[in-house]
């Protein structure tokens, strides 16, 4: 379960950074630069650490399976 949402979290991200790249491209202002460091780059950041996570626990979870099944 943890993987297929990894996934779809990682597919979504990577739509998002596509469009706002397409965005990035006609949107060349100071406000652009301080949406970019203010959300995108934090989303960014915030999501590798949220797969990092999931991956974790999905190795704990098959853990748990292994040892309790």
């Amino acid at each position: 379960m943890s993987l297929h949402a990894r996934n779809q979290l990682m597919a979504l991200t990577k739509d998002l950074l596509r469009t706002w790249e397409r965005t990035r491209s006609v949107w060349k202002d100071s406000k652009a630069d301080a949406f970019e460091r203010d959300y995108i780059k934090e989303l960014e950041s915030s999501v590798n650490r949220a797969v990092h996570g999931m991956e974790k626990l999905d190795v704990i979870l098959k853990k748990v399976r292994k040892d309790c099944g």
